[in-house]
Parts: structure tokens; sequence; C-alpha cells
């Protein structure tokens, strides 16, 4: 039986009338779990780096740094809950961001620059360059019923 008689035969309409709702309902509860777990470790990491701060004492460049990516997986997590759309800049700003991060840390720990820093540095202009064509991207090319927010 091909895949267009079966769709019309009554039976396995009914079925896939009855399934359909179903299928939908444990998608979205797969999507509600999945967003309040990353939620939920996203905000734990984040006071577990933050309490570690507080009793070294002092905050470097690359816990604040970190803060931030947790800051901005948290933005994302928002955004994806309200719009249910997946906010692609907010992943591109996380890699910049951790890309820095360890550019710092590379920088200072290593006595002699080599082509690491390069590379790093490469790769942050890249992605820097991802950001620009989405943004330009969404700006002259806007998807149909756009809320307003860009990828």
């Amino acid at each position: 039986m091909k895949a267009m008689d079966r769709k019309e035969n009554p039976a396995v309409r009914r079925m896939l009338d009855l399934l359909d709702p179903i299928g939908y309902l444990l998608t979205e509860i797969f999507h509600l779990l999945g967003l309040f777990a990353i939620g939920g470790a996203t905000v734990w990491s984040a006071t577990k780096a933050f309490l570690e701060m507080t009793t070294k004492g002092h905050a470097t460049i690359e816990d604040l740094l970190l803060l931030f990516i947790y800051l901005e997986i948290g933005s994302m997590v928002g955004i994806y809950f309200r719009t249910n759309h997946m906010p692609v800049r907010f992943l591109l700003y996380v890699g910049i961001t951790a890309l820095t991060r360890h550019m710092i840390g590379y920088v200072q720990t290593e006595s002699v620059p080599d082509v690491g820093i390069l590379i790093l540095a490469g790769a942050t202009l890249i992605l820097a360059l991802a950001v620009l064509t989405i943004r330009y991207a969404s700006a002259r090319f806007p998807s149909k019923g756009s809320d307003g927010m860009d990828s």
C-alpha cells in the first residue's frame, strides 16, 4: 500500500487523527522538560562558579566571562521557551565569549605567544563575521511571521 493510499483509508485517517495530538503532547512535554533541565543546570553551574569565586575572595576576568556564558545560555533558554525559536546569535555569542576566555587563559599561561593565539583570534573573528551575517540577513530578508527576534 502506498503512503498516499494509507492516508486516504478512513481507518488509517481516524487512527492518525487520534495519535497526532498524543504525539504533539509528548513532544511538548519533552521540550519543556529539556528546557527546565538546561535552565536548572545553568543556574546550578552559575551558582557553583559564583560561590567558588566568593570562597576564593576575588574574581578573575576568566571567572567573569564564565558568568557571562551562563547568562547567555540562560537568555537562550528563556527566548526558546517564549518563542519556540532557537536564537542562533546567542550560541555565537557564547562561542565568542568562550574563545575569548580561553585566549586570556592561554596568554596568561604561555610565556611566548605562538600560532595558538592566531588560531583563537581567527576563530573569534569568524564567529563575529557569522553574527554580522545573520544580523544583516535577518534585517534584509526577514522571515514570514517574524516576531522581531532575528535568529
